[in-house]
């Protein structure tokens, strides 16, 4: 710019005495021009700069927006799989939970019968069968047969009770036995009146052991409809 008012300048400078011949020029009318030019070129200057300077704001503004949006995404992916491991560990705490209500629900065996009516004597070893049920939860007591069939692995209760009328010749002898081997008796014997013995036992046993109360030959056992006589057992505990 300085350069050409310079310019301007010298050829006002050199210019003859005789100008008749020369354009008419108004120094100070282009000199104006320049000065509105230059003017304007800084204005455009300094938007450019303006500009500049915005333009790496946004950019800055972007590439953060881009690193926020990054650790989003890696925290997303840290949930996802934070909500999958618990899920796995819920799931795995619902067949937990529900392996127990099965097992609590399989778990209730028990059941509680009387003869109601007297039995022997007999020439043999004689399986008592108890046809009043007082309870039989799990079915687990036949009582067509008189067996208790373990559903079950587990420690198992058991209670006898047997009553009789005394005589000099006759006793009551009846035997709990598990898979045909005796475990515990019960044994009375008086000369006259009533006479009762009771015994129980906790037996550990396998699914499908089978548990009964026998009559040995040559001995009775009382009952009726106030089932003086009877026989009882209920699961413990499973294993």
């Amino acid at each position: 710019m300085l350069i050409l008012i310079t310019v301007l300048m010298l050829s006002v400078w050199a210019i003859p005495a005789d100008d008749s011949f020369l354009p008419n020029i108004n120094i100070l009318e282009e000199l104006g021009k320049i000065k509105i030019m230059k003017t304007r070129m800084e204005s455009m200057e300094n938007e450019m700069e303006r500009l500049k300077t915005e333009n790496a704001a946004q950019t800055k503004k972007l590439e953060d927006t881009k690193n926020k949006m990054d650790e989003l995404l890696k925290e997303n992916e840290a949930q996802a799989k934070e909500l999958e491991t618990m899920r796995g560990t819920t799931n795995d705490v619902k067949n937990k939970v529900d392996d127990l209500i099965k097992q609590n629900e399989v778990s209730k065996v028990a059941f509680s019968v009387s003869l109601s009516s007297s039995n022997g004597p007999h020439s043999s070893l004689h399986t008592l069968i108890y046809k009043h049920i007082f309870l039989n939860t799990g079915d687990a007591y036949d009582t067509n047969t008189g067996i208790f069939t373990a559903p079950m692995k587990g420690v198992y209760a058991f209670r006898v009770f047997s009553k009789a009328y005394g005589s000099p010749d006759k006793a009551v002898v009846a035997g709990l036995f598990r898979n045909g081997q005796h475990e515990i008796s019960t044994y009375a014997r008086q000369d006259g009146g009533f006479i009762g013995s009771s015994n129980g036992v906790s037996l550990f046993l396998e699914k499908g052991d089978k548990v009964c109360v026998n009559l040995y030959p040559g001995y009775w056992i009382f009952d009726n409809e106030h089932h003086h006589s009877t026989f009882s057992g209920h699961l413990l505990f499973p294993m």
